[in-house]
């Protein structure tokens, strides 16, 4: 029988103890012995880390091998992270409950920029030297991969390798090759990571040179080696339909924070929105064969109980076969008692439809992202969204029974005027006098509810305004006060509610996505000094942060506020994503012009993939 790594005593100590226990249905548990051991983190809470579908892919993918053994970790919550400091526990996986510090292979995926003091105290929990430097053979290798890899250099210092791109197309590539060498007996932390390096995707940070200039920038980024590439190439699964999907996901014993059968249902998007990272490096839209998703969801719901099934995509308005996948939802989950979620779906007459029958209209509340209150800013951020547009989404939605709208905007967008700022409150106060207007008082469920959320934007790499600049926390409050001033005028402003993003969050999140190799002291200070979960506003202390990049001698304008010139070496321009610099430069300077519109939205001429721009996507930019 399985011996749990903690005693009784102390799971009777701690918040939530099935985190930590494992065994739960569909988990996966082989013979201890088998050739490659792998740990599949996710650097932040349980409930978290199970709700996230890449490791879900991974972990069945790795495990359908069957010289290779894959389990879940996740970062020990406050409370057992103490214990486990005191009386020197080693981090276990969830399936053995044995040490992952014996394992081949620690993966990160990375996810979220906050979680970065989470990735050291996984390595620092398993008693795995911090530092790629300080490894010796015996250690595991510890990979990262995920969207904050594609600028990997503020951790890179923590990592022995990254992977770059989507997992299906290059791990067994990668897994082979360990396992041959390890056969072989020329194995070597060296030798593989060197060997490793000429895999297409993979970027082994010790093995590149960064040269700075006097001024900070970077002057030059090269290889070690010449056999190694100088440029990484984003890895890309064309196949969706045949690529391999969890059929028997692993169900949790507590409630996670998405609780259900989820359907991916393409990759890409065709939007083309200029601050949007996820648009960039999923290039390009993918879609999966709709017998497929069907097969699946009858498989997904059987194996695992779920009564809820939900589809995944970065906007499934787009994808072709929605129509024919909706309605074989309805009519299985009907007969199921199991109930759909449908997010990221454009407000337009099919969708509502869609959504009366699959809804509670009484208890649930439409989205629309404008990202930005005029229609001018949205044209810089090639929104292709006009108030028409959320105006006639609202009405028919109106009519048809719901009195709940959700509105999510950014504060801080390149080119922003006060004027901007206060058309967020107008356009919510239309859209609630538009309620009012439609609805007869005797037919109303209630007043109508407008929830505003404004983020601050955050420049990410690989984007258009990659080369925007940010501000002081204080400024972006500022910007809140003005929109929050603003509400209160509005002639329905009781039916208006308004919230905010936390502002030194935002600069730190800045900080960290567009950081350099310098950054890694600060993280490393951080965390020294007790501070990890940062994702987690009780344990945020901005602070701490603060203190540590004055010690560590980090100048935070220098990330934030200074302008990036057009040639600039970027600390991420050795990955290629698929879409050039001088794209995103041309995309950059459109939106600074002063009669900026919206890009059309056509299928690609080089490869018939439907992207913005009629010609700019993985296979084709020009």
């Amino acid at each position: 029988m399985r011996k749990l790594a903690l005693s009784d005593e102390i799971l009777m100590q701690i918040e939530k103890p099935a985190r930590y226990i494992g065994n739960e249905l569909n988990s996966v548990v082989k013979d201890d012995t088998s050739q490659i051991r792998f740990a599949m983190c996710f650097p932040d809470v349980y409930e978290i880390g199970m709700s996230h579908l890449g490791i879900q892919i991974l972990y069945d993918m790795f495990n359908r091998r069957e010289d290779t053994w894959c389990e879940r970790v996740y970062s020990p919550w406050p409370d057992l992270h103490k214990i486990m400091k005191e009386q020197n526990i080693p981090l276990f996986g969830l399936e053995s409950q044995e040490p992952i510090k014996n394992f081949d292979f620690v993966g990160l995926t990375l996810q979220y920029e906050m979680c970065y003091t989470n990735i050291l105290q996984i390595l620092d929990l398993a008693q795995i030297p911090l530092f790629s430097a300080e490894r010796g053979d015996e250690d595991p290798i510890i990979l990262g991969g995920g969207p904050c890899s594609y600028n990997p250099e503020p951790i890179a210092d923590f990592f022995d390798c990254f992977y770059i791109g989507e997992g299906e197309t290059q791990y067994d590539t990668f897994l082979n090759l360990y396992k041959s060498m390890r056969a072989s007996g020329q194995y070597s932390r060296k030798a593989f990571l060197h060997e490793a390096a000429k895999i297409e995707g993979i970027y082994v940070p010790s093995l590149y040179e960064v040269r700075y200039k006097e001024d900070g920038t970077i002057a030059a980024f090269t290889p070690v080696y010449d056999d190694i590439p100088a440029t990484i190439k984003k890895q890309v699964d064309m196949d969706l339909t045949g690529s391999v999907y969890p059929e028997k996901p692993v169900v949790p014993f507590i409630k996670a924070t998405q609780d259900r059968v989820v359907l991916e249902i393409q990759r890409g998007c065709i939007r083309g929105c200029r601050f949007c990272q996820a648009g960039m490096i999923y290039r390009p839209n993918r879609e999966k064969g709709v017998k497929r998703l069907k097969e699946l969801a009858q498989t997904m719901l059987a194996s695992t109980g779920y009564e809820e099934i939900s589809l995944s995509s970065l906007s499934s308005s787009d994808y072709s076969d929605l129509e024919e996948l909706i309605n074989f939802l309805i009519e299985e989950c009907d007969k199921k008692h199991v109930n759909i979620s449908l997010p990221s779906l454009r407000i337009d007459a099919f969708s509502l439809d869609i959504m009366q029958k699959v809804q509670d209209i009484k208890k649930s509340s439409l989205t629309f992202a404008p990202e930005a209150g005029s229609q001018r800013l949205r044209n810089v951020i090639n929104k292709g969204l006009t108030v028409d547009n959320i105006l006639t989404g609202s009405h028919d939605a109106f009519v048809g029974g719901w009195n709940k709208v959700k509105l999510y905007f950014m504060l801080g967008l390149p080119t922003e005027t006060e004027e901007d700022m206060r058309a967020i409150p107008e356009l919510a106060n239309e859209i609630a006098a538009l309620y009012y207007d439609t609805v007869p008082k005797e037919q109303r469920n209630g007043k109508c509810q407008i929830t505003i959320s404004t983020s601050f934007f955050v420049p990410k790499p690989f984007t258009p305004f990659q080369w925007a600049t940010m501000l002081d926390p204080s400024d972006y409050l500022a910007r809140a006060k003005i929109v929050n001033d603003h509400v209160k005028e509005q002639l329905n402003h009781k039916s208006i509610r308004y919230n905010w993003h936390e502002a030194d969050v935002t600069v730190l999140e800045g900080i960290l996505a567009r950081g350099d190799r310098k950054i890694s002291k600060a993280i490393l200070y951080v965390y020294e000094h007790g501070g990890f979960f940062d994702a987690w506003s009780e344990f945020f202390h901005y602070d701490l942060w603060l203190e540590a990049f004055a010690a560590c001698g980090i100048d935070i304008d220098f990330y934030t506020k200074r302008a990036r010139s057009d040639d600039e070496i970027f600390p991420w321009d050795f990955i290629d994503v698929g879409v050039t610099k001088a794209f995103m430069l041309r995309e950059w300077k459109t939106a600074l012009s002063e009669t900026v519109t919206p890009n059309c939205r056509m299928r690609c001429s080089g490869c018939g993939a439907r992207q913005f721009g009629g010609g700019v996507c993985f296979e084709n930019q020009n």
